[in-house]
């Protein structure tokens, strides 16, 4: 029997991805899908493009029988999961895109959302989401926090140099370009297409909240305390995210940790030495490419990663987390190459 998911928090466009992704995939059945103040609508009203598809209809996450479920996915505002899943059966399988569960140490949770942390008993069992790094303990997780699309991008492109020693910890400089959906579906003035197109911005200045991710998983690799560089800008496009890098180290060692630390992931493609990736690659996919580059200058070196925000950034690695939990080939219904042109 096919596993029964829910997907808490359906309106927005993770929701969405999520639909999109489970409805092909062979061992798992959507069985529940909420959005509070659309609950009552079908799914194809709301996003014509799965009209195709037999969904069950909105509801409100009070109105869900969790009993019945193997797995929810909650694709909730930030602060809003908290409060949700502290209230979920204990025994519920939930994968959380939302950033209330990542950082490990709840006071600086606070510092860095404004906030207190709503649920700090279960922040000590999640587990960080960033699947390639974490696999074993996923696995065996209960509750796992899905990493920022920003910060899977940067992590990407950096923890296997810092595991293998390659480059200096303390020169880590990441520019990021990021497409507009990685700001949600909420209407904000912002993100109209006349603000937007025809242009670049730098934001989230002077520190976005994704750097706290970087240098908590950051120094991790590295054994002592690392502080980047981050900055994002927002590009004219709906998906993707590029990260130029710039580190200290020599080239060949740096092509070929990452070579090396890839070399069996399913999702994860080093490129060949001086080639760089492109987001229109990876778009629609659950895949990362990763690009090396030298410098002019001896002992500088460029790593470039692209990947689309809400698969492999998000909803994707939502998803190959879940095939864990469940005990299912981590690959399933993933593997889709990306859309092109």
């Amino acid at each position: 029997m096919a596993k029964q998911i829910g997907i808490l928090g359906a309106s927005g466009y993770t929701g969405a991805e999520l639909v999109r992704l489970l409805a092909t995939h062979p061992e798992m059945e959507i069985a529940a899908l909420t959005a509070d103040r659309k609950a009552g609508l079908d799914m194809g009203v709301v996003f014509p493009h799965l009209r195709h598809l037999d969904l069950p209809t909105l509801t409100k996450i009070a109105d869900v029988d969790f009993a019945s479920l193997d797995l929810v996915f909650c694709a909730l505002p930030h602060a809003t999961s908290q409060q949700v899943i502290r209230d979920l059966p204990d025994t519920l399988k939930i994968v959380d895109l939302s950033a209330d569960f990542r950082l490990t140490d709840v006071a600086l949770y606070a510092q860095w959302y404004g906030h207190e942390h709503y649920a700090p008993e279960l922040q000590r069992e999640a587990v960080y989401g960033l699947t390639e790094f974490y696999r074993e303990d996923i696995a065996e997780g209960r509750l796992i926090a899905g990493t920022g699309c920003n910060a899977a991008t940067g992590q990407y492109a950096i923890r296997p140099l810092l595991r293998a020693g390659v480059i200096d910890p303390g020169e880590i400089i990441i520019d990021m370009m990021c497409g507009v959906s990685g700001a949600g579906r909420s209407p904000k003035e912002a993100m109209l297409h006349s603000e937007v197109s025809e242009g670049i911005h730098a934001y989230g200045l002077p520190v976005h909240r994704h750097t706290s991710e970087f240098d908590q998983e950051f120094s991790k690799d590295a054994g002592r305390e690392v502080k980047v560089t981050f900055t994002p800008h927002l590009m004219p496009a709906n998906r993707g995210i590029l990260a130029t890098c710039h580190v200290r180290g020599s080239v060949e060692a740096v092509h070929g940790a990452l070579a090396s630390a890839y070399a069996d992931e399913p999702f994860v493609v080093v490129l060949p030495m001086g080639e760089a990736p492109a987001t229109r690659h990876v778009r629609g996919s659950n895949y990362c490419h990763i690009g090396v580059i030298g410098d002019r200058i001896a002992g500088r070196v460029r790593v470039i990663s692209a990947l689309d925000n809400l698969v492999k950034g998000s909803s994707g690695q939502a998803l190959q987390n879940a095939n864990l939990m469940l005990g299912l080939p981590e690959v399933m219904g993933l593997e889709a190459a990306p859309l092109f042109p």
